[in-house]
């Protein structure tokens, strides 16, 4: 197999091992590497192809916090950071020549690549078990459709594959149209829907039905068709997604498989583990929960003051108070507010804490948005007071229909309660993208705070139109035959 200018992959390394569990998908790290010749023969081949897959958005999901939180006002850099490209993005200085931009977009086509490869040998094997084949069909049609539905709403129209190409014919694809992308990502997840079986038939971290029921969902709250958009979101409760009481307790070891997380993506400290709650730490470290921190990213004021006191997602999210464990015993505390959401104990650079990529609150919000979209303001009301509810302990701070009277208040009372709800769960970005407050909310950003004189941070920035999308990455634009891959408009 040639290599693929747009994935830059190389030889597959796809055979996958499962661990020392069945019933969980635990060590997504690639074991030898093999080739198109002497593998894809066996159902036991397909799977570790399947679970390649996954490996990618593994790979990926850690550092994806560089584009889709960094550039908005729920955080912002500090002088710790180790990211190539960071700075330009916190300061909203988008160039095709970004490493970020072209990484994710490696990243993303590898993932595809591999679920492109998956789908061309699954008739191969004779020997899977009952309802295996459709198992794995499912899975890599619902992987293929979540990176696409990433690459359309970051970059817009890309090259839609969906076969193994050559080196050669990969030169030629060009851009196809966000419409045509939405149309491939639909079609295979209604393919998952009819192929993948529910949570409890399939290993934790792979993705079942009722992930691709939601992410279907998502889809169409994108493509702004409420009406397909309600009829799936309406599907869910059958699967047994609910909210935890403590929205604390999401954010623990103990309490990773729970009922509130539709699809996530697993880690093993020490072994195979994530950067992430490394990435918001404390460069000299937290005492009970890691030796040192990567401080690459601090919380935002513009986000930091409006979470209210008895809001029980503040502390979890935020910590305010800071003492180095390198500190005299007697030191007191000082004023470092850092994100604390992924603060587990953890090897640095390598925790074990699952990542969420969908999340059943992240739904409830978009039902509430369907619902009032479709001109039912009251059973609105209801699903974004669930979120309020869990929130508060209690009913004290509900929102009523006054406070939604008109589209523009629900969309600022929408977009307050998803920013606090999903603070640096990758969502803030496409938010603002899709609700067209883009500029509006990020031409002027508090940064930090200044405790003692109770002053904030405020860093002016000039967001554009065009950032609706980020550049296609220059270097893949150089790889494609002359013409063929065009830059996406207003960038160079």
């Amino acid at each position: 197999m040639k290599k693929h200018p747009y994935l830059n992959i190389g030889l597959l390394a796809l055979a996958i091992s499962l661990g020392a569990c069945n019933d969980e998908v635990i060590d997504l790290v690639p074991q030898s590497i093999l080739t198109e010749g002497n593998f894809y023969k066996t159902a036991q081949d397909l799977e570790g192809a399947t679970l390649g897959i996954y490996s990618r958005y593994q790979a990926r999901l850690p550092r994806d916090w560089a584009m889709l939180e960094m550039p908005t006002d729920n955080m912002h850099m500090t002088g710790y950071f180790n990211i190539g490209g960071l700075p330009e993005v916190n300061n909203l200085a988008f160039t095709s020549e970004n490493p970020l931009f072209g990484a994710m977009w490696t990243e993303t086509y590898n993932g595809i690549y591999r679920a492109n490869m998956v789908l061309s040998k699954i008739d191969i094997p004779t020997d899977y078990k009952p309802k295996q084949k459709e198992q794995l069909t499912g899975e890599a049609k619902f992987l293929r459709a979540l990176f696409y539905f990433d690459l359309v709403r970051m970059f817009g129209g890309v090259p839609k594959i969906t076969t193994v190409l050559t080196s050669q014919e990969s030169k030629a694809v060009p851009k196809a149209t966000e419409a045509e992308i939405y149309d491939l990502v639909i079609s295979d997840l209604k393919d998952a829907i009819a192929n993948l079986p529910g949570k409890t038939e399939i290993a934790k971290g792979r993705a079942s039905k009722g992930a691709a029921v939601a992410l279907l969902s998502k889809v169409y709250v994108f493509r702004q068709d409420w009406t397909n958009a309600k009829t799936y979101l309406d599907m869910l409760p059958e699967f047994g997604y609910q909210l935890l009481p403590n929205f604390a307790a999401l954010w623990k070891l103990e309490n990773e498989d729970n009922n509130e997380l539709v699809f996530a993506i697993k880690y093993i400290d020490g072994t195979n583990g994530q950067p992430m709650s490394s990435d918001f730490l404390p460069y000299f470290g937290v005492s009970n929960i890691a030796p040192r921190g990567n401080e690459s990213a601090f919380p935002s004021w513009d986000l930091h003051k409006l979470y209210e006191e008895t809001d029980t997602r503040k502390a979890a999210t935020i910590t305010e108070f800071y003492k180095s464990p390198d500190a005299p015993a007697n030191a007191p505390l000082v004023w470092k507010p850092y994100i604390s959401k992924y603060s587990v104990k953890h090897t640095q650079n390598a925790a074990g804490l699952d990542l969420p990529v969908i999340r059943y609150a992240d739904l409830v919000l978009l039902k509430a948005e369907v619902l009032y979209r479709l001109n039912q303001p009251q059973q609105a009301l209801v699903e974004l007071n669930r979120i309020r509810e869990r929130a508060f302990g209690n009913t004290s701070h509900n929102y009523t229909l006054a406070d939604i009277a008109t589209p523009e208040a629900f969309l600022d009372k929408l977009l307050l309660e998803r920013r606090l709800e999903l603070a640096f769960e990758n969502q803030r970005w496409f938010d603002l993208v899709r609700t067209g407050r883009l500029i509006a909310e990020l031409t002027q950003v508090e940064t930090d705070y200044n405790y003692d004189t109770k002053t904030a941070s405020k860093q002016n920035l000039q967001p554009q139109p065009h950032y609706k999308f980020f550049p296609i990455p220059n270097r893949e634009i150089e790889q494609a035959n002359p013409g063929v891959l065009v830059q996406n408009d207003n960038y160079n």
